[in-house]
């Protein structure tokens, strides 16, 4: 990921402390902008996610299914929820995007800079990329999970409602299943995080290398224009990657939610502790090899942008700060008709 250069002169040097701050911030606005522009499609490949029945358009199937095509999930929940159904789990969603994309772009920044200082720079930045993508994807994962959790709870519930909003969510779990219970699927989580972190910015960093080159000298505008095609197509192949351990890990975490009939069988209690493979292969068994893809359309059509998004938004406001932080500790020039009278070789004080 090109970030601007650090300074390392005496005059110019950015404190560590104040370069982790800005990276978090920047992580941190940039995720919450990508998270509520993209939070209807999230919703939508959540209720396909933990949808058992094979998704069919013939009602007269042995076991319809409540949402039957892409279109049809979006007219469906404005139908029943209103407007606003669109948008559940949006506080958790925000709550576990900001911290997520903070603790994400900080480690990948010093991991990268761990990296640097052991001789791994220019030549091996692209591995260096991978690596430091999937081992910042798992701190976040790690730092942000009871919010990931609350937000596939609200997101999946429907109408009529089993939790009136995350706080009430978080007691019920909390009183049922005790502190483990908020990070009931962490462990599938951070199997599909990490090679799916490692590709989104292993080949942000490798698109954003090859064409550099051809958008040298170009104005601004063409190199956010690059960001935003490199994010949008390192997301897209990050996320056809990990498909198919997104769903498992919606099914660990709902596993037991009691929600209306009307959208089909519940996803039961056991598979709360069935190992991952089992729990893949009973998917492939009851619901064939497209029930792995459930949600892919929504996942995809959600993942390109809101990576484009996040890079392009992170690009452009650590751009800022860190041009605006170094300003801040330049001292100012003196006025003009003091330096006209200066002696030769006087230093200013």
């Amino acid at each position: 990921m090109h970030v601007p250069a650090q300074d390392d002169s005496e005059d110019g040097k950015q404190p560590k402390l104040q370069r982790v701050a800005l990276d978090a911030t920047a992580g941190a606005l940039a995720g919450a902008i990508s998270r509520f522009m993209v939070g209807p499609l999230d919703v939508v490949k959540i209720r396909f996610q933990v949808q058992l029945e094979p998704i069919s358009m013939q009602h007269s199937a042995k076991l319809p299914s409540h949402y039957t095509g892409f279109l049809n999930a979006f007219k469906t929940i404005v139908a029943d929820e209103g407007i606003r159904g669109l948008w559940n789990g949006t506080v958790p969603g925000l709550l576990l995007t900001i911290p997520y994309t903070a603790v994400q772009f900080v480690a990948l920044q010093q991991c990268k800079e761990a990296a640097a200082k052991l001789g791994w720079g220019e030549r091996s930045s692209t591995p260096v990329a991978f690596t430091s993508g999937a081992l910042a994807g798992a701190a976040a994962t790690v730092a942000s999970y009871p919010f990931d959790l609350l937000r596939t709870t609200l997101a999946a519930q429907g109408e009529p409602k089993v939790y009136r909003g995350m706080t009430s969510a978080a007691r019920a779990i909390y009183r049922e299943h005790g502190l483990p219970g908020l990070y009931r699927g962490l462990g599938v989580t951070l199997v599909e995080i990490m090679p799916y972190a490692a590709l989104q910015f292993g080949l942000y960093d490798a698109f954003n290398k090859a064409s550099a080159e051809q958008l040298l000298g170009r104005k601004l505008e063409d190199r956010k224009l690059q960001s935003f095609l490199c994010g949008l197509s390192a997301g897209l192949i990050a996320k056809l990657g990990s498909h198919p351990l997104d769903v498992a890990k919606k099914r660990y975490q709902v596993a037991g939610l009691p929600r209306s009939l009307r959208y089909g069988a519940r996803v039961e209690s056991r598979l709360a502790v069935m190992p991952l493979l089992a729990c893949l292969g009973e998917i492939k068994a009851k619901e064939g090899l497209a029930g792995l893809w459930k949600g892919s359309v929504p996942s995809i059509v959600k993942a390109a942008p809101a990576a484009a998004i996040t890079f392009t938004a992170y690009e452009a406001l650590i751009g800022f700060m860190l041009a605006w932080s170094q300003r801040a500790v330049q001292p100012a020039a003196p006025p003009a008709e003091e330096q006209a009278w200066r002696p030769t070789g006087s230093k200013a004080q």
